[in-house]
């Protein structure tokens, strides 16, 4: 699971925040350095697992992230 930044207290706090096109960053957590951490709107296509508001201390919501063919979709 990754986090996003900025901390999104809901779901749907991110998933207007992406249609809007605001700055969204994907934060990597994984101790072994296989995930993506930067900027969502550059990220390569492919599927995310995020959680939020906080993936260390608060896990409230879940969402996945899919980029396909440059169209971004957060269920």
């Amino acid at each position: 699971m990754q986090g996003v930044f900025p901390r999104f207290k809901h779901k749907k706090a991110l998933k207007v925040a992406v249609k809007a096109r605001e700055p969204v960053r994907l934060e990597a957590t994984s101790l072994f350095g296989n995930e993506y951490g930067g900027d969502l709107y550059q990220a390569p296509a492919g599927k995310y697992f995020v959680v939020g508001p906080d993936p260390y201390k608060k896990r409230n919501w879940y969402a996945s992230i899919e980029i396909k063919n440059g169209a971004i979709i957060v269920k």
